[in-house]
């Protein structure tokens, strides 16, 4: 449980970004971009052998190790919302920022005023064959959870691009604060399987969004299985596509 007297300073700041209700907009591909949206999942696997995977997947970790005494004070947050956004910042954000979100968790004090832009991944970067967008996850492992995924609209749209790869990069903290991560796609086959559609709520103009089951996101993190089956992948994009009434 977290007794920092910051706590419900730091709900208020970020209570008006919580309550902002997002407008959908439903992406409807060409046919060009729809043929790019399924080859993703080639371009995934293509990218998972190539020296850029490496390259992303050392940055991360290299962000995460500089300031992991952060991430597991933020970790015994309560509220699962502000625990995320905070992880996601401390990795993710400018220099200035970082160092007032890393003062004020060491000192016990409210964090500034953090407003969440409203983009697909939380880190994204260029390589010359790839242009990846990667969402940030963290699993505290001594809590149950089931984290939110994304938007399928906005999955469907960046995917419709030639040179993107969308990346679940999951951080686990145990009761120790030991922390371990695992860079992964949305389709490798144990993320791809745990992948929840919910739609239900979701208006006309929404495919609505994913959730992931967290027991996978840890299975994934200390026992990573590599596969992505291409027939699962192009089914499940195939039902977000034109299946909608099959996602609720």
């Amino acid at each position: 449980h977290c007794n920092y007297p910051f706590a419900e300073n730091l709900a208020r700041l970020v209570e008006a970004t919580n309550q902002i209700i997002p407008v959908g907009h439903k992406f409807v591909p060409t046919t060009e971009q729809l043929s790019c949206i399924y080859a993703s999942i080639d371009r995934t696997r293509s990218f998972f052998l190539s020296d850029a995977y490496q390259m992303l997947n050392d940055d991360l970790d290299q962000r995460v190790k500089a300031v992991q005494s952060e991430i597991a004070i933020a970790a015994f947050i309560e509220n699962v919302n502000l625990r995320g956004r905070i992880i996601e910042y401390l990795i993710t954000a400018e220099d200035d920022l970082k160092d007032t979100l890393i003062h004020c968790l060491k000192e016990h004090t409210p964090l500034p005023q953090i407003f969440t832009a409203d983009k697909l991944g939380d880190y994204e970067k260029a390589f010359t064959h790839y242009h990846t967008a990667t969402d940030i996850k963290t699993k505290v492992l001594f809590l149950s959870s089931n984290p939110k995924g994304y938007n399928i609209d906005k999955v469907l749209a960046f995917l419709s691009q030639k040179k993107s790869v969308y990346l679940i990069y999951i951080i686990a903290i145990d009761e120790k604060k030991q922390i371990s991560t695992r860079l992964c796609s949305m389709y490798h086959r144990q993320l791809l399987s745990a992948t929840r559609i919910i739609s239900h709520w979701a208006g006309r103009n929404s495919r609505g969004v994913t959730q992931y089951d967290g027991k996978a996101l840890e299975e994934i993190v200390f026992h990573f299985d590599e596969t992505i089956e291409t027939d699962q992948a192009k089914a499940f994009l195939t039902k977000c596509l034109h299946d909608e009434k099959a996602c609720v």
